[in-house]
């Protein structure tokens, strides 16, 4: 599955993140106070009084977005290729079925490119480009699905035990039994009868 947005923020949504904290600057420079900033911005104060900091330090600049956090090691040119050699399959690359893994993604980039990634930033890496997590559906060639559904309408019923409902079950779901269906205690050696 393809996401419109991908994942990371777009130029779009740091550019509206960077709006958010010009108007806070600008209600610093009024005399608003940090809760009051947070309250009409809808944000953290935690976040005001970092901007508050980064305002009283360098003005304006301190609040002008600084870009993407990281820049990742593929460019987009490379995420390219790393698509169209995903596209051909796990198979085409040597391995023995086509479910594609993180760690086989990672293998593969350190193959094509040089470049070492984890796990966790492969995960990232496709994520930022729109790629999310699939469970493939393992189904044998020759299923007929026509006849699985005969036998579970015919044929189970006929195999399928009864239920058994004898005794309620347990009072409580974390504890075995109530007090009242414990047997008592077995006598110890001071409450055995004399003869």
């Amino acid at each position: 599955m393809r996401y419109a947005q991908g994942g990371g923020l777009t130029a779009e949504r740091r550019a509206f993140r960077e709006q958010i904290r010009l108007d806070a600057g600008e209600m610093f420079a009024a005399g608003s106070d940090n809760a009051e900033v947070a309250k009409v911005l809808r944000v953290h104060v935690c976040s005001v009084q970092r901007w508050r900091r980064e305002w009283a330090e360098r003005g304006e600049a301190g609040l002008v977005s600084k870009g993407p956090a990281s820049l990742p090691k593929l460019s987009d040119e490379l995420f390219v290729k790393l698509e169209a050699a995903l596209a051909l399959g796990a198979v085409a690359h040597g391995w023995p079925d086509e479910r594609w893994t993180l760690a086989r993604i990672r293998t593969l980039i350190g193959r094509m490119f040089h470049k070492s990634y984890t796990g966790p930033g492969v995960c990232l890496l496709l994520h930022r480009h729109g790629w999310s997590p699939q469970i493939p559906a393992r189904r044998a060639v020759q299923r007929d699905d026509k006849a699985v559904a005969t036998w579970v309408k015919e044929t189970w019923p006929a195999v399928e035990p009864p239920r058994r409902r004898s005794a309620p079950g347990p009072s409580s779901p974390t504890r075995p039994g109530s007090r009242s269906r414990r047997t008592p205690p077995a006598p110890g050696p001071a409450e055995v009868p004399p003869r």
